[in-house]
């Protein structure tokens, strides 16, 4: 797996970035660094200026990289819903048994991350705090649905449709598959986002994972509509 992950190449929109911040070792600086200021200061508190003066790096140079820090976190966010798709599909390649592959699948979506060392500059359990709580500024924006068609969103969408088709597969009468899968996908960064933050507003805590939860909530909602 370690090797696979250091060939691999997570495909991000091209409209994302002026330059592939991925093609040198300032670009990876701007991602690795950027990570770890958003994950501490907040997106809203975040500038390239500040960027700059983390990297010893002009403004300017960020900006060769990124047109605006909106970009920037749609990269982020991208990169990390590709290296999420990657793991998944990984993970549930070899399983032929569809109730067995859509467990797997809601464990790897799911699931409280770990560091990935084979990717050096990428601190993908940061990232993973910083899609829970910044995620949703990447998309409530008047420019969503330009941005949507511009193909912004296309591995997050694409990630959504695995999943359904994998719930379809195990209960084919089911009428909800992408409502249900979009639920899993949303619902689990909430549930993190609560479990840290408004941890009276959820029953996921130390004990009960959101993996076990959504995991429940699936094959419950499968399981009626069969013998219902």
């Amino acid at each position: 797996m370690d090797l696979l992950m250091k060939s691999l190449k997570i495909g991000v929109n091209e409209k994302l970035y002026i330059k592939d911040p991925e093609s040198s070792t300032l670009g990876k600086n701007i991602v690795e660094q950027s990570i770890l200021m958003i994950d501490e200061m907040g997106f809203d508190n975040f500038t390239f200026k500040k960027l700059g003066v983390k990297i010893n790096s002009n403004e300017s140079s960020i900006y060769r990289y990124f047109e605006n820090k909106h970009k920037l976190l749609l990269y982020l966010a991208t990169w990390y819903w590709g290296w999420v798709e990657y793991r998944m599909v990984f993970a549930t390649n070899g399983i032929s048994d569809p109730v067995k592959k859509l467990e797997k699948a809601v464990e790897i979506l799911t699931q409280n991350v770990e560091e990935d060392s084979s990717i050096s500059h990428v601190n993908e359990v940061v990232l993973n705090r910083l899609v829970i709580n910044e995620y949703s500024k990447s998309y409530l924006v008047k420019e969503v649905n330009q941005e949507n068609k511009d193909g912004y969103f296309v591995v997050y969408k694409r990630l959504v449709n695995r999943l359904s088709e994998m719930i379809a597969a195990v209960d084919g009468e089911y009428p909800y598959p992408i409502s249900l899968a979009s639920n899993v996908m949303e619902g689990a960064l909430h549930q993190y986002f609560l479990k840290e933050n408004f941890p009276t507003l959820t029953n996921c805590n130390d004990s009960i994972t959101p993996t076990e939860f959504f995991t429940n909530l699936i094959f419950r909602t499968l399981n009626q509509n069969i013998h219902g």
